[in-house]
């Protein structure tokens, strides 16, 4: 069992005060809260060890090379990765897509089909409309139950020898679902088709097993997981990294460099051009040990009682409906009161220190199927309690009463 109150002492930005009330937090979808471990080690690299990396001989660039691929090392370890040059670091989620897409831009043809789902946050939407703009080739979608669960027998029809790529979360942002991704991906295979799996809601709740899970690709944020903004991973398989082409041009992607022709350099460097962001890179090996220090087992334990028990106070209000009811969830709880905007009641219940997201999350086409204009979200980490939902349930009743 976690010592909840231990853990949330390690998060100073917990124990403020939001106009004049104590902070409830449940916006961790869209980003974590930090440790003092991980703002320390930020202040800690800059005063220590700030250097480039990769290019010195010196003591210091020396010292922060090899912390930011002992870095490397922590994420290849926590994603079970088989080589460490299939973590790449990116500036998050977004990113790793984008650098995916750009390499199938040489490879798809007309007529070629990628498969994405309706459950699809923007960022793995919109780079596959582009790519499809771009090359010809068509854009399939997998259709998505009431309940908010991808439709597999759709998904198992849409499959063909034309299916080239399929794209899916491992967790939707908006509605929580956690997807059946380890049958998508084997069926994905089965025609030949590359499998990305956009894991940026998944890493904060549980590890994933890219070996197990045998993805191709599979993208996700340092910021949602207790570690800095502007970091992020890109795991791709081997042979997948070396068929694609760069994705920026510079310093550090190189082998050789002439005017005639350049060379590129091997695995990781490849796909990383330029000065990157070296002190989060390091700073994200810090916030995976402090997770792994809590125990992933004991996070999903504490985070499903956090569901269960905010899912059951919350349906305790007339005329409130929640999207998302598939049984698969990770905690988050997206949710409508009949009548009113969803950013009235955000507004209201913020006065009273509850901070949720309110809008359509980056999500507009699961907001059409529902044919709403956005919903509340509110999203539970392991830091948060059940004296926090029932501060939540009462802001939110309050709110109901002065807006209907």
């Amino acid at each position: 069992m976690l010592d909840i109150q231990k853990i949330r002492a390690d998060f100073p930005i917990l124990s403020q005060t939001v106009n004049g009330k104590p902070l409830v937090y449940f916006d961790n979808g869209a980003t974590s809260q930090k440790p003092q471990i991980v703002i320390d080690a930020i202040e800690k690299y800059y005063q220590e060890i700030n250097a480039n990396i990769h290019r010195g001989v010196h003591t210091l660039s020396q010292l922060a090379t090899d912390a930011y691929e002992i870095s490397r090392g922590k994420v290849q370890q926590h994603i079970n990765a088989k080589f460490a040059h299939e973590v790449l670091f990116t500036p998050g989620t977004t990113h790793g897509i984008n650098l995916v897409t750009n390499g199938f831009a040489s490879i798809l043809k007309p007529g070629d089909e990628v498969l994405v789902s309706a459950l699809e946050h923007h960022s793995n939407i919109v780079p596959w409309q582009m790519l499809c703009e771009k090359t010809g080739a068509v854009l399939k979608v997998i259709p998505m139950n009431e309940d908010g669960e991808l439709i597999m027998d759709a998904f198992d029809a849409l499959l063909s020898e034309k299916t080239k790529v399929v794209t899916v979360n491992h967790i939707s942002n908006a509605l929580g679902i956690i997807n059946p991704i380890k049958y998508i991906i084997e069926k994905a295979h089965s025609v030949g088709a590359a499998v990305l799996i956009d894991g940026a809601q998944a890493v904060p709740h549980l590890k994933p097993d890219v070996q197990d899970l045998d993805c191709d690709f599979y993208v996700f944020s340092g910021h949602k997981m207790c570690g800095p903004t502007g970091t992020g991973i890109l795991y791709g398989k081997e042979a997948w990294l070396n068929k694609l082409p760069p994705y920026q041009g510079g310093g550090e992607m190189i082998k050789e460099v002439s005017f005639e022709k350049t060379t590129y350099a091997d695995l990781p460097h490849k796909f990383e051009a330029g000065t990157p962001n070296i002190a989060g890179g390091i700073v994200l090996g810090t916030a995976i040990d402090y997770l792994n220090n809590i125990g992933f087992d004991n996070i999903q334990k504490h985070e499903e009682e956090l569901l269960e028990y905010a899912t059951k106070r919350l349906l305790e209000i007339e005329g409130l409906r929640i999207y998302g009811t598939g049984k698969n969830k990770a905690s988050v709880v997206s949710f409508n009161i009949d009548g009113i905007h969803p950013y009235d009641i955000g507004s209201i219940i913020d006065k009273l220190g509850i901070a949720v997201r309110t809008g359509h999350h980056c999500a507009q086409p699961i907001m059409n199927f529902f044919c709403i204009p956005g919903t509340i979200r509110a999203s539970f980490s392991f830091y948060n309690t059940k004296e926090e939902i029932d501060l939540m349930v009462d802001a939110v009743k309050k709110a109901k009463t002065m807006l209907s």
